[in-house]
């Protein structure tokens, strides 16, 4: 037992070190250098609400995004379908499917879009447009597994495709997803490891870089202007760079001060280091009330980006409904947050577990 609590102490100091090793900012941050940032702007009404601070304690499908190790934690099969409108007319949906298997763990496939909707192609002769439209569209495609190594310990992995289109021109990329979970029974209510501290930790889009490529790059010029007769219009193309993508490291810790056969309290913080922006830290909590036979309600809210450097995150909020019949369960779950000068976005979640 005395080795135990010795291990648990090791953690906890690595997780404190860790952490801070996180706040202390690099400049520069190097802003605007990665592509696909749709991977980063967080997916899931549950994580939105409580202000992205969920590594330490997603356990539900959403857990695709936040931490593959969360889908050890799924007791039963689900499917979850996500819609959050965006800012300027931008729409992004998560949808993922998740399926338990005792003996080997969870498996899941889940799915994420930024639709950047149409708009008009205009030309310096054309201004007011070619009766052309064009469009964008970022996906991302990922298959993820989680399983419990230990009951006080779990690990997830994610492998995601990812596919950035404007107009004719588009760009992929190839990424890995790794999480790690560590119940420990510190400051637990009830001693048990469930109800004590949390320890997360996920990296989320280690991968290739991204090039974009096609037909709208190629332009007709004249190689040599000053020579009459010459070719004037050969074909050329534009060389593009690769970019990065938004590699994101997360650790969290959670505690659960109240925890009786109805309530339950959770409070969890995490810290991020990003490679495109400073470093920062999100609050998050939630009230769970249960009502027996029939289901759970629960509240929710949180603060993104505290010490973020010219930060236009701020509060969350957010509630959510589980309803039990028989071995069926639905969830709902709604989040609203302030992004600042970019306005209010809202998020809506169902979910089915069966």
């Amino acid at each position: 037992m005395k080795n135990r609590h010795r291990v648990h102490f090791i953690l906890l100091l690595l997780v404190v070190w860790m952490g801070a090793e996180t706040v202390l900012a690099q400049q520069p941050y190097r802003r605007g250098t990665t592509a696909a940032n749709f991977l980063e702007i967080g997916y899931g009404s549950r994580g939105n609400a409580m202000g992205d601070a969920v590594v330490a304690t997603s356990d539900n499908l959403e857990s695709c995004y936040w931490n593959p190790a969360g889908l050890a934690l799924m007791r039963q099969n689900e499917v979850l379908f996500s819609m959050q409108p965006w800012i300027i007319d931008i729409n992004t949906n998560f949808a993922a499917v998740g399926l338990v298997f005792p003996r080997l763990g969870t498996f899941a496939l889940s799915f994420n879009q930024m639709d950047y909707g149409k708009e008009k192609v205009t030309t310096l002769t054309m201004q007011d447009g070619t009766g052309e439209n064009y469009t964008a569209n970022e996906i991302s495609f990922q298959m993820s597994y989680g399983r419990r190594l230990a009951q006080w310990f779990a690990f997830g992995a994610g492998l995601k495709l990812i596919n950035s289109t404007i107009w004719h021109t588009s760009a992929g990329a190839a990424a890995l997803d790794l999480g790690a979970l560590v119940n420990t029974e510190f400051f637990s209510p009830t001693g048990e490891r469930s109800d004590g501290l949390a320890i997360g930790m996920s990296i989320s889009n280690y991968g290739t870089r991204m090039r974009y490529d096609g037909i709208d790059l190629l332009q007709s010029l004249d190689p040599n202007p000053n020579i009459a007769g010459n070719y004037d219009n050969v074909e050329g193309k534009f060389s593009m760079q690769s970019w990065e993508l938004p590699l994101i490291f997360r650790i969290g810790i959670a505690v659960h001060p109240i925890v009786t056969a109805n309530h339950r309290l959770t409070l969890e913080v995490d810290a991020l280091h990003p490679n495109n922006n400073s470093e920062s830290i999100n609050l998050g909590g939630q009230y769970k009330f249960t009502l027996p036979s029939f289901g759970s309600f629960y509240l929710r809210a949180g603060y993104k980006g505290l010490f973020m450097e010219q930060s236009e995150y701020g509060m969350s909020y957010g509630f959510g409904l589980v309803m039990r019949m028989a071995r069926l369960g639905l969830r709902l779950d709604y989040a609203f947050r302030d992004i600042g000068l970019l306005g209010t976005v809202h998020a809506y979640t169902v979910g089915l577990a069966f």
